[in-house]
């Protein structure tokens, strides 16, 4: 990316200056690059002399009060690393005046991410099983460290209904700006009168799935978890939910998923089904999945207000994408598929 854009999100100078005053050993010139993908934090990579950094830092402009929050992903990353599969966090800097938002950075993990391909070495039946086990096993080292002796708290016990409230709430804000979905409306009702006691109380990613881990590219194993903007303390189950409803074949109108997602990589020979993937994780957790149905409806029914929210920038002719045009069809695909998971 070009010099002057990447100088407009960071003052290299500066970012050097606290880069040498703050890493021991670190003294060389610093090159920076941006890293495009995604659509979150900024992200970059640093290189000073043999080290090899990422800088994450808040997007330009105005944000939500708890929105974009680098310095929440860095502790974190902090009280994970050597608990999870996590990068090692290198230094954190709340301080805005260095490079215009608070910053921090974690060493460069050296593998690859899978979104629309899989690694040629394990592009095969065994491999891609080995792919599914290795995120699920993962996954559920995450949910068993002691976040406690780590040094994080949290309202863990109240996490489904504040999720359920927060979401509803999206809902009502969304729903005048754009139309009438009234099986929407009756899975806000059935997701209320449904909410379980706890599956339990752990550290909760809040977005994790395939293309937000990383594997070796010689070999099917997970090394590093990224993007941890929305961590929580919360229902272990969340996580699993929103893996799998991005996962295999959701039942969907032939094609739609395809259109709206691209190809659908895990429905491939070797990859498990959903309901594998979440026997194999109860299997591996001891964790009853009696009420999942519960938390796979919770995890459409965000995406669907994630994407009406989209598709309401569409309508009112700010959206950044011209794509959220197509909400406007695959909105209802995802509310009929929520009912299907309702049993309905």
């Amino acid at each position: 990316m070009a010099d002057d854009t990447i100088n407009q999100l960071i003052d290299v100078a500066a970012l050097q200056a606290f880069v040498h005053a703050n890493v021991p050993g670190a003294t060389e010139p610093l090159d920076v690059q941006k890293h495009v993908a995604g659509f979150s934090n900024e992200t970059f990579y640093v290189t000073c002399g043999a080290r090899r950094w990422v800088l994450r830092r808040p997007p330009r402009g105005p944000l939500l009060p708890t929105a974009h929050d680098v310095i929440r992903e860095y502790r974190y990353l902090s009280a994970l690393h050597g608990r999870a599969r996590v990068p090692r966090p290198v230094a954190v800097c709340e301080d805005t005046s260095v490079i215009g938002a608070p910053f921090y950075l974690m060493e460069r993990a050296d593998g690859v991410v899978i979104r629309q391909e899989m690694p040629a070495a394990y592009d095969n039946p065994p491999g891609r099983a080995a792919v599914a086990e290795q995120i699920v096993q993962a996954l559920v080292e995450l949910h068993s460290v002691d976040y406690q002796a780590a040094g994080l708290t949290g309202k863990g016990d109240s996490y489904l209904p504040r999720q359920v409230e927060r979401w509803s709430k999206q809902w009502e804000l969304t729903q005048p700006r754009t139309r009438p979905l009234p099986g929407l409306d009756s899975a806000t009702t059935w997701l209320k009168t449904r909410i379980p006691a706890a599956g339990g109380v752990s550290v909760v990613h809040g977005d994790y799935k395939l293309d937000n881990v990383m594997y070796r590219a010689d070999r099917p194993e997970l090394i590093a978890i990224f993007d941890w903007e929305m961590a929580t303390i919360g229902d272990p189950l969340a996580d699993l939910g929103w893996l799998l409803s991005t996962w295999g074949d959701p039942g969907d109108p032939p094609g739609t998923r395809s259109r709206a997602e691209g190809p659908a990589l895990t429905t491939r020979e070797g990859f498990p089904t959903v309901d594998q993937m979440a026997e194999m994780y109860a299997e591996k957790s001891g964790t009853s999945m009696k009420n999942f149905a519960f938390y796979h409806v919770l995890a459409v029914y965000k995406l669907a207000i994630i994407l009406e929210g989209l598709y309401m920038h569409f309508l009112e002719a700010t959206a950044s994408n011209p794509a959220s045009a197509d909400f406007e069809w695959y909105v209802p695909v995802l509310v009929d598929r929520m009912h299907r998971l309702m049993g309905e």
